[in-house]
């Protein structure tokens, strides 16, 4: 065992004799190969001996690789889902701000679901590339409250007071087929972040459904 501390070097006075040659070699030789030892044990406490971090580094990585693992199938689908049904309100709220002379409520409420999807798609992309899922789904799949192109068609058509109430009423029935795919997620899914997200999407477009049925009735 090395010891801690300093090294103590005891010396003797000339004047109380001579040591022996002989005895004076043997002391040379076992304070030479003291002074190596702790040579070697000075550099020893400042290295860490092989496959001494490793228990750490397995920890951490297993800790990382269990954050990124903690998701089931319904969390899966749920972004999967959510990702181009965000996209498609985005487009549905840049086709009414593309229009001349809008009512004020109807541009705040186009820039307000902007501004709350465009993230949220980042972050479920994110979510899709950690886990090593595809960002799109494969097959098909139906989501409550998608428009049709035909549909499209008609809102980049309509002007003034027909464009906001057609705007208003497919994105009420846009906004629950999210809720709907939201409260899915929330029963069966098992990622904390995406059930939370599922969670906050319910609470948003349930006040924004109310708000833009009050709004659609005073049009």
């Amino acid at each position: 065992m090395c010891p801690n501390g300093m090294l103590v070097y005891l010396s003797k006075p000339l004047n109380e004799g001579m040591i022996p040659l002989k005895k004076f070699l043997v002391l040379s030789t076992t304070a030479l190969a003291a002074v190596i030892a702790l040579a070697g044990c000075a550099t020893g406490a400042g290295e860490e001996m092989p496959g001494m971090d490793h228990s750490t580094s397995a920890t951490s990585g297993t800790t990382t690789d269990v954050a990124v693992g903690e998701h089931n199938s319904a969390d899966t689908m749920f972004s999967q889902m959510m990702i181009p049904h965000h996209e498609q309100a985005v487009e549905m709220s840049d086709i009414m701000l593309a229009k001349t002379g809008l009512d004020p409520k109807i541009e705040t409420l186009a820039q307000d679901i902007k501004a709350a999807q465009a993230p949220e798609i980042q972050k479920m992309t994110d979510w899709l590339t950690a886990w090593s899922e595809p960002t799109s789904m494969s097959g098909s799949h139906g989501m409550d409250g998608m428009m049709t192109d035909a549909d499209l068609d008609k809102l980049t058509a309509a002007q003034g007071t027909e464009a906001s109430k057609l705007f208003l009423t497919q994105m009420i029935a846009h906004h629950e087929g999210a809720v709907k795919m939201a409260k899915t997620e929330v029963a069966d899914g098992k990622n904390a972040d995406a059930v939370a997200l599922a969670k906050d999407i319910v609470s948003s477009q349930e006040a924004e459904i109310q708000d833009m049925r009050d709004l659609l009735a005073t049009l």
